[in-house]
C-alpha cells in the first residue's frame, strides 16, 4: 500500500470467522478483553506510542545504556558520520565488556554493511585491540578491507594480471573469516565470491 504511493495506512476491517462445535459465539468480540489489563491495554494500543528519538538523544546518554548502548550510538550516527569519529566512544563500550560475542559479530557486520568510513581497516583493528575475546575476527575482517581498499587503489592495466592472485587472496581470507564463527552471508558479501566458491572452500 505504500509502497503504492499512498501516505496513509489504510483501513482494515476486523471480521471473526466463526464455525466451532460451541453454538453461538461464547467468548468477547473485543480483543482488549483477552489481555490481564484491559483498561490498561486500551490505553496502550488506542493512544501515541511510546517514542525513543535516538536522533535528538545525546551521546553521553546513550553511552550509560549498557547493553544497547553500541547499537544505539551506531544507529544514530550510521547515515550522517564517518565511522572512525566514533572509535573512542566504541572502544569505551567495548572495554565495558557487557556484549556477547554474537552481538558483537552482529554489530561488526551492521557497521560494514550500513556505515561510512573512509579508513574502515584501521579502525576495526584498533577495535580488535580492545576486544582480545574478538580480535581474530576483527583482525581478519580489518585484513581483508584493507586489501580491499588496495585492490581500488591500482590501476586497470594491471587487472587481468592480479586477478589469480586476488583470488586466491579472497580464498584465504574467506576461510578465516569462516573459522572466525563469520556468518557465510557476510563473507559473501565482504569478499564477493559466490555461494558455490565459498561451498568449495569449505569441503
Amino acid at each position: 500500500h505504500l509502497d503504492a504511493g499512498h501516505n496513509t495506512l489504510p483501513l482494515v476491517v476486523p471480521i471473526l470467522f466463526y464455525h466451532g462445535t460451541v453454538s453461538p459465539w461464547p467468548h468477547t468480540l473485543n480483543w482488549l478483553q483477552l489481555f490481564d489489563l484491559p483498561e490498561l491495554a486500551g490505553a496502550l494500543y488506542g493512544g501515541d506510542f511510546p517514542l525513543v528519538d535516538l536522533t535528538v538523544m545525546p551521546d553521553n546518554h546513550i553511552l550509560r545504556h549498557q547493553r544497547m548502548a553500541m547499537l544505539e550510538l551506531l544507529q544514530k550516527h550510521i547515515r550522517q558520520r564517518d565511522l572512525a569519529e566514533l572509535q573512542p566512544m566504541l572502544i569505551t563500550l567495548l572495554a565495558q565488556g557487557y556484549l556477547t560475542e554474537n552481538q558483537i559479530n552482529t554489530l561488526i557486520s551492521y557497521m560494514l554493511q550500513a556505515g561510512t568510513s573512509e579508513k574502515p581497516g584501521p579502525l576495526i583493528r584498533e577495535l580488535a585491540k580492545q576486544s582480545p575475546r574478538h580480535k581474530e575476527l576483527l583482525m581478519t575482517i580489518a585484513e581483508w578491507l584493507e586489501e580491499k581498499g588496495r585492490k581500488k587503489g591500482r590501476k586497470e592495466g594491471r587487472q587481468e594480471g592480479l586477478q589469480e592472485g586476488r583470488r586466491e587472496i579472497s580464498h584465504s581470507i574467506a576461510l578465516k573469516m569462516l573459522a572466525c564463527g563469520l556468518e557465510p552471508k557476510m563473507v559473501m558479501e565482504l569478499t564477493g565470491l559466490s555461494q558455490e566458491e565459498l561451498s568449495s572452500l569449505s569441503h
